[in-house]
């Protein structure tokens, strides 16, 4: 089967905006967005339960043909119905588990896929607006959380209607049977409701648990090796089996209280089962129905334990769906910095100027300027001249002449490029991670690798290019990543490179090859250093010095010709 992954037509971007005012809201999106599996599921859910509700009524008139002489045909022709109802039946239950599954994996699919579109939206804001746990729960649990409330739909349908017609088919037979029916099956189900408040509070604590528990592996995977050096592996470890044991907690009651709406789903309809089958044997020994009118009423009521398990089933999951559906809204309303500018200028094209009047800081077009400021500044500084961060306001930055925040933000994002630190390697091949799947220029890849003093990292490993990267690319060394990272970026090729501190993990003969020929092959296009390192300045064509306070210090003129 051909991969899909990249298939326009499930692209994140095809989707609508999703309604993320309120759980409800999502999940009737969900359902307006693609209705056909669902109304499919439940033409199916009909179709499988009504004969199964039929059934018990066309057995007890068999029976009742069969104690009759004068139309021995009767007892054929009712026999012969049960067995298509049978028949009705199991065609209808197969086609239902395909309508239900397709209706779930739309679900999945759909929830999947616009936290996907947010998550690349959102970008750097997401590491300060959430939880790491909390995107990977809601990746994880909340979808298959969702994705079952679509699936049970088909069979809640089905269910609803069959009860409906056994409680009029019993009322006209027997108004008192009925009677009973329309009261005690409701009052199982009603019975059910006090559970699910309870249940759904539990079900909000263990996510909101298992969310800090998920951040928490996240970061001790992370930063393992730096823990082991330090000694502070075991500490958390600790901390983490602490928490983890306040998951297991929250688990347990959850599932208590789970346990206790399962036992309610059987032991309330259990009571109207026992309760008709008594009033009704009571009627047929006072003849007032007969003994086949006793069997449809028994196998009647015990039919209707079915509708109202499938209704305690589709409680319990819409209870889990709702907490679901709430925890990706409050993704999906997290709201991208920077914003999009309302009027939006065109950058001119070829080489752009980088100029920032509160730094003095001048980035001639097609020049390469290295800005040597305090440590603890470029971040801030970085974030500043290409508009990332949780503060992006740029005051006095132009680009091209045109101010920064009036940038239209896909094409300045894709001019523009910072790369630095906090920068990391996904999961696959070493090829995927350096082009993101792009088609590039022939020899691109490898000028990139070359530049960055990179090759010999991919031929070390097993595969060179089509070797796999874990998650983070934890089995490099720092230095092997970082060069990596700056391979990644000098092939992306934008019209403006910022590079914070690219040469930090690497030694002083490795930083003086990087930073010659990344100003080669960078020739004719902005690049901006941020470090102090006096390679780097050699190769500079601008060198601008910022104080301890941010303020311009001095500017060098051209280091080389």
């Amino acid at each position: 089967m051909a991969n899909r992954l990249f298939d326009a037509s499930v692209s994140p971007a095809a989707l609508p905006e999703a309604d993320a005012r309120g759980p409800w809201a999502y999940l009737w999106w969900l359902v307006r967005v693609r209705p056909w599996p669902l109304v499919l599921s439940a033409v199916l859910g009909m179709a499988w339960m009504v004969p199964l509700a039929l059934l018990p009524l066309v057995i007890g008139r068999a029976i009742d043909e069969a104690g009759r002489a004068d139309d021995p045909a009767a007892l054929s022709v009712w026999s012969l119905l049960a067995l298509g109802l049978g028949i009705v039946q199991a065609v209808a239950g197969a086609g239902l588990i395909q309508a239900a599954v397709g209706a779930e994996a739309h679900a999945v699919s759909y929830t999947h896929r616009v936290l996907m579109r947010q998550v690349t939206r959102l970008g750097g804001t997401l590491r300060a607006k959430a939880r790491a746990g909390d995107v990977a729960a809601s990746a994880a649990a909340d979808v298959e959380s969702i994705g079952n409330s679509f699936e049970v739909v088909g069979r809640s349908v089905g269910a609803v209607v069959a009860a409906v017609l056994v409680a009029v088919a019993l009322t006209v037979t027997s108004p008192v049977l009925g009677l009973a029916v329309l009261i005690g099956v409701p009052a199982a189900v009603l019975g059910i409701g006090p559970l699910l408040r309870p249940l759904q509070e539990r079900d909000e604590e263990q996510r909101e648990h298992m969310g800090i528990a998920t951040s928490q592996a996240g970061d001790i995977v992370a930063g393992l090796r730096i823990l082991r050096g330090i000694g502070g592996e075991e500490g958390f470890a600790a901390r983490f089996r602490a928490t983890s044991q306040q998951v297991r907690r929250a688990g347990e009651s959850a599932g208590r209280m789970e346990a206790w709406l399962q036992a309610a789903g059987v032991f309330l309809p259990g009571l109207v089962t026992v309760g008709i089958a008594w009033l009704g044997a009571r009627l047929a020994l006072n003849g007032t129905i007969t003994p086949g009118e006793l069997v449809a009423f028994y196998g009647a009521s015990a039919f209707l334990t079915l509708p109202v398990s499938t209704a305690t089933e589709a409680a319990e999951t819409l209870s889990l769906a709702r907490v679901a559906a709430g925890r990706v809204c409050v993704l999906l309303r997290i709201t991208p910095v920077p914003g999009q500018p309302a009027d939006p200028a065109p950058l001119p094209a070829g080489p752009l100027t980088l100029t920032d009047a509160a730094t003095g800081i001048t980035a001639e077009a097609g020049r390469l300027t290295v800005v040597a400021a305090p440590a603890e500044r470029a971040g801030a500084l970085a974030d500043r001249l290409t508009r990332y961060g949780e503060r992006p306001d740029s005051p006095g930055v132009l680009l091209g002449g045109v101010p920064l925040d009036r940038v239209d933000l896909a094409e300045l994002r894709g001019r523009v490029l910072r790369s630095g630190p906090a920068d990391t390697l996904f999961s696959g091949t070493v090829r995927e991670e350096l082009t993101a799947g792009l088609a590039r220029p022939r020899g691109a890849l490898a000028d990139a690798l070359f530049a960055a003093d990179a090759t010999d990292v991919v031929e070390g490993l097993p595969g060179g290019l089509d070797a796999y990267l874990g998650e983070g690319g934890r089995a490099l060394s720092g230095g092997q990543r970082q060069r990596l990272v700056l391979a990644r970026a000098l092939l992306a090729a934008p019209d403006v490179l910022v590079l914070e501190d690219p040469t930090a993990s690497v030694d002083a003969q490795t930083e003086a090859r990087v930073a010659e020929r990344v100003a080669a092959l960078r020739a004719g296009r902005t690049t901006v250093v941020l470090s102090d390192s006096p390679l780097w300045m050699g190769v500079a064509d601008r060198v601008h010095r910022l104080d301890a306070d941010g303020r311009p210090a001095r500017a060098e003129g051209a280091a080389r010709t």
